[in-house]
């Protein structure tokens, strides 16, 4: 497994090895006894998967609070997808700074987001599946969005994205009041 960080502290970029012939492909997206060698050690409890039909698809910014925030290792199943994560850790030195990636089915990068991060995706192939690990199961009172325009991604768009009504209407990240703190 490579492990890369990312201009922002804990967020971190995971690429499986994968071990191919003319059948395709195997990969360990995760291992525990690995990761925890590297000092990753999450205790993952949930497994989400969701499917998006359009190219334009936008899912996000969501995050999930305290008690019971969430991290998350993202990676695609199919298709192509452009995946964001918003540092909104209150006294962090990159507060509000968003790190954004391209996962696909083809390159098999992983995208390990830690609690105190927005986070979301655009879609960039038709019939594009997300699936992703969860270190504590959902909690619909616990869960929030901000808009999905409001932080400055570049989100690559060529007409208007395909929205949620929850997240055509989330909030501005100016009146947004996180929940997390930085732990530096």
């Amino acid at each position: 497994m490579q492990i890369d960080p990312t201009p922002i502290p804990g967020l971190l970029v995971l690429t499986p090895r994968r071990f191919g012939d003319a059948r395709g492909f195997f990969s360990e997206s995760w291992n525990r006894k690995t990761l925890d060698g590297q000092g990753i050690a999450l205790d993952f409890v949930q497994d989400n998967h969701s499917l998006s039909a359009q190219v334009g698809t936008i899912r996000g910014l969501h995050y999930q609070a305290p008690p019971h925030a969430q991290d998350k290792l993202v990676r695609c199943g199919r298709g192509a997808l452009y995946d964001v994560a918003v540092d909104i850790r209150r006294g962090s030195p990159t507060y509000g700074q968003w790190f954004g990636l391209e996962l696909s089915a083809e390159n098999g990068k992983q995208l390990l987001v830690p609690k105190g991060f927005l986070h979301g995706f655009v879609t960039r192939a038709p019939e594009t599946e997300i699936c992703y690990k969860c270190t504590d199961y959902y909690a619909p009172e616990c869960d929030g969005a901000v808009r999905w325009d409001s932080c400055g991604i570049d989100w690559g768009l060529s007409g208007d994205p395909v929205l949620s009504d929850k997240d055509a209407a989330a909030l501005p990240f100016a009146d947004f009041v996180s929940p997390f703190a930085w732990e530096g």
